[in-house]
């Protein structure tokens, strides 16, 4: 078995990188069993870590880049490995030896854009706010109520506009005072930082924390689960200190406080897709539930696979940025799943999901029957 890495530093990468957990799997193969990959084709965690062990990865193929760092594996393990850790120390290696094999080739020109632009979608940093353009959107100024951080897709797909639209309205509508970064915004770094590349993540995060300083804030707005994460769980690790709030909790807070009134009827059979990292990452389940159940006609059913145990869509990992075979797709199984609960709309909360689970329904021509909808387009329609 050929690698392209010596085998001592393959193991020493893992353990400086905080995956020396892998030491404890002990082969009992339940990572193998959760995980969506084997919904659609054969594939193993198990043998990836255990590969890991020795030393023996081969980092030239195209394995060890199927992880969505869904974390459903880390909550199941008996023995306490995170996978999610060790797999992302293997593609600091990738991403060192700038080895990105078959269908991951496109996250080099996915390093490149968010090195010139600031954004994974190739889109000019000077456009960033674009989507804002007469909908009385403010800049962000010291002692404003919050900045609305719009993120990379957001501001750059088409369709994702939609929903950055949507959200300032709703902001407007309840009276809160909030800005945008526009070309200072640079995207979270969340996804490429899982796809190996340290440098870069640190570089964003500065970027941005450089910005929130300078404009002297104080409460952040996400739009984005991957964002949410980031900004919670990682930017802490450069002694920053700012609120982070999710959007779905921060239109529940306006609705409880009276600053939002859901007066109209969306009279649809809905089902909610847990994002990963607003789910098992963040242990965000209960709020976007509640707040739909407070819209009056809307009728809530559960999918398969609900809450702890939600299907991943595919596009966590940096995964998002690969071109994934059809056959290859979790997202045609979940918009299957919400087909089967009778739902007109299967509603979310990540820009990751959305793509995934509108090009899904194109291709099982399920686009008519299903619409996918985020949150706060459909609280938008009701006030």
């Amino acid at each position: 078995m050929e690698t392209v890495a010596p085998e001592k530093e393959i193991i020493e990468v893992i353990k400086e990188n905080g995956g020396d957990s892998f030491k404890y799997c002990y082969q009992c193969g339940k990572c193998d069993v959760v995980c969506p990959w084997n919904r659609v084709r054969d594939f193993s965690m198990r043998k990836l870590i255990r590969q890991a062990t020795f030393g023996l990865t081969e980092i030239d193929q195209e394995e060890m880049w199927r992880c969505t760092t869904c974390k459903t594996c880390v909550d199941n393990c008996p023995r306490g490995v995170d996978q999610i850790t060790a797999g992302v120390a293997l593609r600091k290696l990738g991403a060192e030896y700038d080895v990105y094999p078959g269908n991951i080739g496109p996250i080099q020109s996915v390093v490149a854009s968010l090195t010139s632009e600031g954004n994974s979608l190739s889109g000019e940093r000077d456009k960033r706010a674009e989507w804002a353009q007469g909908l009385a959107v403010k800049t962000y100024a010291e002692g404003m109520e919050v900045l609305y951080f719009t993120g990379c897709y957001l501001s750059y797909d088409p369709r994702m506009r939609e929903v950055a639209a949507a959200t300032a309205g709703i902001l407007n509508k309840a009276g809160v005072d909030f800005g945008i970064l526009g070309s200072k915004e640079s995207c979270c770094g969340e996804s490429i930082r899982k796809a190996g590349n340290e440098d870069l993540f640190k570089r964003l995060a500065r970027e941005n924390i450089k910005a929130f300083i300078e404009n002297g804030v104080k409460k952040v707005v996400v739009s984005s689960p991957h964002c949410y994460h980031s900004f919670k769980n990682e930017y802490p690790e450069f002694m920053v200190n700012f609120e982070v709030v999710f959007i779905s909790q921060y239109v529940a807070e306006l609705v409880n406080d009276g600053r939002l009134e859901l007066n109209k009827e969306f009279a649809k059979k809905v089902t909610y897709h847990d994002p990963c990292y607003l789910g098992r990452h963040n242990d965000i389940y209960d709020e976007p539930r509640k707040l739909l159940q407070q819209v009056s006609g809307l009728e809530l059913s559960e999918m398969a696979d609900n809450r702890e145990k939600s299907l991943c869509c595919g596009g966590g990992g940096g995964r998002i940025w690969v071109e994934t075979p059809k056959e290859d797709r979790f997202s045609d199984l979940r918009v299957r799943q919400a087909v089967d609960v009778g739902a007109e709309v299967l509603v979310t909360s990540c820009p990751y999901c959305i793509t995934n689970f509108t090009d899904s329904c194109l291709g099982l021509n399920e686009d008519e029957s299903l619409k996918i909808m985020d949150i706060t387009e459909i609280i938008q329609a009701v006030l």
